[in-house]
This record gives structure tokens, sequence and C-alpha cells, in this order.
């Protein structure tokens, strides 16, 4: 069931064969060689590795350890045990490096491995041979998608289901219909009646257990077999229970074992009356199969989708399903098709109440061993499929989910680091959380303003304030706001900035800096321009000026002068008539913008007031030192012409500084 992983294509399959038996014909194949291969062959990984591993021990020749090597470390690929396998599959590679598939399923258990930088070798080195693989190509995309998946979580809160875990292997756990106080769940734990090991996995055979949920003591009862008649819970194994909606009705898989023969894996169904489960009843599905297993039964109880290995596959393990016809008979097997099922193997379906299915696969792009996938009907009724990412996916096996109803809770299966073998986990999507942090800061040196206020003005009617301690102020937002943050403190003029959470498909935290302007120093405005020789504005100016409104507009009490300023080149009195016609033409354009008059002073200098160079304006040019003055002087003591212009670009400058903040008091007067 949860051991069997991944299958090689028929045609190889046959061909490994017939290269095993032709080599080995000449010195005559022992009859531990032919039991370990017939139990390989049938299914059996786990018993066959042990027999294969006292043959590899004995054999000398070079090609033939490879082909026994290639066999251990396919049936620990099988069984998941990818750390295993990627030594036996190296050590094959050595030995006979010109098998292709060799390459696939190392650099499959590479990735599982969290070695991706050898897996992507190792897939490209297949393709050079077989291009066009899609597992080798969806190989690569995974190994590179895994770690962005990683950086980015998704919203879902994952936990280990440790009260009802054992150290078996437990999986396959879903809540009895509307009653998320009862979990139903498959494992080969102590206490299940099945006492012999299967050849399979090496786990004891698997039964079907309920733990029910002690509200006193706040934890999960230690768990029980569903019945003690031996009715479900038999000497095979039972597992991958799916309930229906009102929970008395169940799905189960049954493995029969019947010697040197594959397991036979088949569907029943059970009900409940007064707590007590009935006699089950096998499934009937029509085609050739000997698997019919991991079943799931939609919310109306007419769909039921399982896993087959039945002609009209895609290859290794698909999802099929069948509709009810008359009574609790089945129809035809219908593959779920190409969007879903792949050259890999695609096991444990669940079918959610919304039409939603969900699944795991191997060979889809994922993060390693088998992922959880979605699968939503599209255009034309094709299926969509997408990862479930990480947390829910890991490098591991992860597989079997199962929601409660009408919630975007649930449960789900899987061996990650931190597992003990196959563990049960919960998982719960978190609400979207908006959050903004901010700092606010002195535009003049970069010091935090440590007692400013804040406000957040929201399209929703949102109108909070707060005090920034030292300088942090943080704000939670709502979904679908357009929000104002706001800054303002006594000295400094007021700034602000939006944000929007409008049409974000998940939640998002907000970094912004708010810089406050000093309101006792000049602040120059970048990027004023003219036309060489004139007093018109050019039109990349604007932005500028407009930003200069804005500041103006939310600071509505300010009186401000505007400075225009020029270079020390040139007849000086031309140089302070042509300032203060720049100076005037910008207050007309900020009159233009609804600008009362009386906040604007137009004053042209000419070049009487050279720049006195800041902290910032050091940091950009290191050949210039803070607190010197870029006069005529100092500018021709400079041997770089490219430095004594941008002195002189310095110097050609408009700026504002506050003349007095009571605008409004004398308006009113």
């Amino acid at each position: 069931m949860t051991g069997i992983k991944h299958n090689a294509t028929k045609t190889i399959h046959y061909l490994l064969l017939f290269l095993l038996l032709g080599c080995f014909s000449s010195c005559s194949l022992s009859y531990h060689f032919k039991k370990a291969l017939t139990s390989f062959e049938i299914g059996e990984y786990y018993k066959s590795i042990g027999a294969l591993r006292k043959v590899n021990m004995k054999t000398s020749d070079r090609q033939k350890k490879a082909l026994i090597q290639f066999k251990i470390a396919e049936a620990y690929y099988k069984i998941g045990h990818y750390r295993s396998a990627e030594s036996y599959f190296k050590s094959a590679l050595i030995h006979n490096p010109g098998d292709n598939i060799i390459w696939l399923h190392y650099a499959e258990v590479l990735r599982a491995n969290e070695k991706y930088d050898e897996a992507i070798k190792n897939y490209k080195d297949y393709l050079a041979v077989v291009p066009g693989d899609s597992m080798a190509l969806n190989g690569i995309e995974s190994a590179k998608k895994t770690a962005e998946w990683i950086n980015s979580p998704t919203r879902y809160k994952i936990e280990n289901l440790k009260e009802i875990n054992s150290n078996y292997n437990d999986f396959s756990a879903s809540y009895a219909g509307v009653h998320d106080n009862e979990i139903y769940f498959t494992s080969s734990r102590k206490g299940a009646t099945g006492k012999i090991k299967s050849a399979i996995t090496g786990e004891y055979n698997t039964d079907l257990f309920v733990s029910t949920y002690n509200l006193q003591k706040k934890r999960w009862n230690k768990p029980q077999l569903i019945d003690d008649q031996k009715i479900i819970d038999t000497f095979y194994e039972e597992g991958a229970g799916s309930l229906n909606k009102a929970g008395d009705e169940m799905y189960f898989t049954r493995c029969i074992y019947k010697k040197s023969d594959q397991e036979s894996s088949e569907v029943y169904s059970t009900k409940q009356l007064l707590g007590i489960w009935g006699e089950p009843k096998k499934i009937k599905v029509s085609g050739d199969s000997l698997m019919l297993a991991h079943p799931s039964i939609s919310a109306d109880g007419n769909t039921f989708y399982f896993v087959s290995d039945r002609v009209g596959g895609y290859g290794g393990k698909d999802i099929w399903y069948a509709t009810k016809q008359k009574g609790d008979s089945w129809g035809k097997a219908i593959n779920a098709g190409p969007e879903i099922n792949t050259t890999g193997d695609e096991m444990f379906p669940y079918i959610h109440e919304n039409g939603t299915l969900y699944f795991s696969s191997n060979a889809h792009i994922g993060m390693g061993g088998l992922d959880l996938f979605s699968a939503k009907k599209g255009a034309q009724n094709k299926w969509i499929v997408e990862n479930l990412k990480y947390p829910l996916n890991s490098t591991g096996d992860d597989f079997a989910i199962s929601f409660y109803p009408g919630e975007e809770r649930g449960l789900f299966s899987s061996n990650r680091e931190g597992s003990s073998k196959d563990d049960i986990y919960t998982f719960v999507l978190t609400p979207k959380v908006y959050e903004i942090e901010g700092d606010i800061f002195s535009k003049e040196g970069g010091s935090r303003i440590n007692d400013a206020s804040v406000k957040l003005i929201g399209t929703d009617g949102t109108m909070l304030k707060v005090k920034a301690e030292n300088g942090k102020f943080k704000f939670k937002l709502k979904p679908e706001v357009e929000y104002i943050i706001a800054a303002y403190c006594k000295g400094f003029l007021n700034t602000k900035q939006t944000v929007s959470t409008i049409g974000l498909a998940e939640g998002k935290q907000f970094q912004i800096r708010l810089d406050l302007n000093p309101a006792d120093l000049p602040i120059s405005i970048d990027n004023i321009q003219y036309a060489f020789g004139k007093t018109d504005l050019l039109p990349e100016s604007k932005s500028s000026l407009d930003s200069l409104t804005s500041l103006l507009t939310l600071n509505p009490t300010i009186v401000i002068e505007l400075m225009s300023h020029s270079d020390c080149r040139g007849d000086d009195a031309i140089n302070s008539e042509i300032s203060q016609k720049r100076a005037q033409s910008v207050v007309a354009y900020l009159i233009a913008k609804g600008i009362q008059p009386g906040r604007l002073v137009a004053k042209g200098y000419g070049e009487s007031s050279p720049k006195k160079v800041t902290k910032q304006m050091a940091k950009l040019n290191p050949w210039l030192k803070s607190g010197i003055t870029l006069n005529c002087k100092f500018i021709e003591s400079l041997s770089d012409e490219k430095q004594r212009e941008i002195c002189h670009q310095i110097n050609r400058r408009t700026e504002f500084r506050v003349l007095s903040s009571d605008y409004h008091e004398k308006f009113e007067k």
C-alpha cells in the first residue's frame, strides 16, 4: 500500500528481467536468486532486499553485481527508503554506468534526499540519452521549485498528531463524518490482528483503528481496533478507509496475500448500526485488475474514486472512478485522465464535498517522494492540477489527505523528517494576516524620531492613532481596504504613504519607512528643470512639484519660501534676476494647483547662497566633506572637471523653507 512508490515502464521491466536471466544463465541461477527475483517481481520489495543482498555479497562479476544492486536500489526506492536506495543506485552506476534508467531513479532519490544540484546533473545525463522524458523534465523543475516553496510557505499550519501516532506506520486518517471527536486510521502497530510482517514493507499487516477525543483529559484516547470480532480487521491487511458524509458507512482496502503470487487488493464497504460495523461487502468494478485500492466516496455517495493498475491507464498506479448504478452496483471504471495520471504513481484520492479532487503523486512537479495535489475542473471540463506546496508537502512522502466537512482543516500522512515512520498530521488553513510595520526617521541625518504620532486611515472607515515607540509602529490591517499612513511630530513636516490589501490572494506584512523633514531647515526639491537661460518650467519638473503640492496639502498651516539658486558662473545680476523669475514660476504652478497664494513667497538668490555639504551629500560623493561650502573658490580648487560640474549642479537648486506654521490662525482672524 504505502510502500508501493513507483514502477518503471513494462518495457524496461522486461528488459532488465531478460538481462538478469541472461547474465546468470551460464552459471545456473541459484535457488536463492530466483526466489529473490520472484519476490521482487510480485511486489514483495522488503522481502526481496534481504535475499538480493545475500546474492550480491557472493557475486564478484562487475556487470552482474550492477544488476543485482540496481534491483536492491529499486526495492528500497519503491518502499520509500530513499537514503538506502541512493547508495545502491550509486554503486550500480559505478559498476554499470550505461544503464539509462539508473540515472533517472538515482536522480529521483537524490532529489528526495535534498541533494538538488546532484539530482539535476543526473536528470540531465538521463535526458541526453532519453530527450523529452517527462519525469526527468518534471524532476529538474521540482528541484528548482522546492527551495522557492520552502522560502514562501502557504498559510497551512501543520502538527504531528503524536497522541495517536506510534513507532509503526500510521496513515490514511479521516474524521468520522461530521464528528471531529473521532478519527479512523490505518496502522501496523502492535495490537493489529495481522501477526505476519508484510513482504512489501517489512511492517506487520495493517488494520483499521479508531480513536476518540477525551474532553475531560483534553487528549485523544488510546486507539482501538474498529471491531473486535475480526469482521473487518482480519489476518490480512486492511486500511485506507473512506467514510461517507454521515460517518455510518465506510469503504476500505483489503490486501489478500497469496503465496507465490501477487498481492490482491480489493475494496469493501461496511455499514454501522448502533455503533457496530456490519459484514463487509466486496465492491465490484468491471475490468481486469489485481488491484483496487485507496477508495474515496463522494459526499452524495454516487461517485467512487479508487486506485488501480488496470489496462487503459497511463503507467504505474492511476486514479479511476465509477458511478453508482441500480442498488449497490457500480458502473464501468473511468480513468481520471492525463491531467491527473502520469507514467508514475497517482494514489490516495480524496474527493472533497466541493468537487475538488485531492491525491498524491510521485511524477507531477513536487518536492520529492509523494506530494499532495489538488485538482479542480476548468475549461472544457479538464482538471487543473496544483501542488499544495510547503508545508503540506515535504521532501518525504506526503499522502492521504482528508478534510473535516465544511472547513479548511483536516488530516494527512507523511514520513517527513521528524516522523517516526508514516505519521498522521493535522493541518489548518490560518486566516490571511495583513500587518504593517513602520519606522520613522528624520530626513536630515537619518536618526529615529521617538515622539512621532501615526494615524491609520482606511477606506472602510478605520481611524486609528498611535505613538511611535523608539521610532517604530505597527498596525493590523483588513482585507480589501486601502489605507493612508500619516506621521507627524512637532518641529517636523507631516508625511504620509499609502498601502492597499485590495486584491491580495495571500496575507502580507508591509514594511514602510516614513522620513520627516525638519521644519527649520531648507528642503531641496529635486528635479526642477528649466530651459537653458530661461525661466519656464520643463515638463519633467511637474512630478516633483506635484509632490510638493501634496506636502503642502498635508501640512495646511505652513507658509513657505520658494528659493531658487544658480551656480557661480555668469553675471551676478543676471543670475539673480533669472533665479527670481524661476522661483516665481514655481509659485505660479503651485497656485494653479490650488495652494493659497498667501502661503507662498518667491525669492531668487542667484549665486549668493552656495550649498553647504550635508552628510547625505558626502555619502553620495566621498570626495566631498560634510560642512564644506561649495563656493567658487572651493570649486575652482578641484582638479577634476567632472567633480567641478557636480558642484555646480548641486548649487543650481530649488529649495523651500518653512516661514511659519500658523497660516490658518491668521486666515481665520
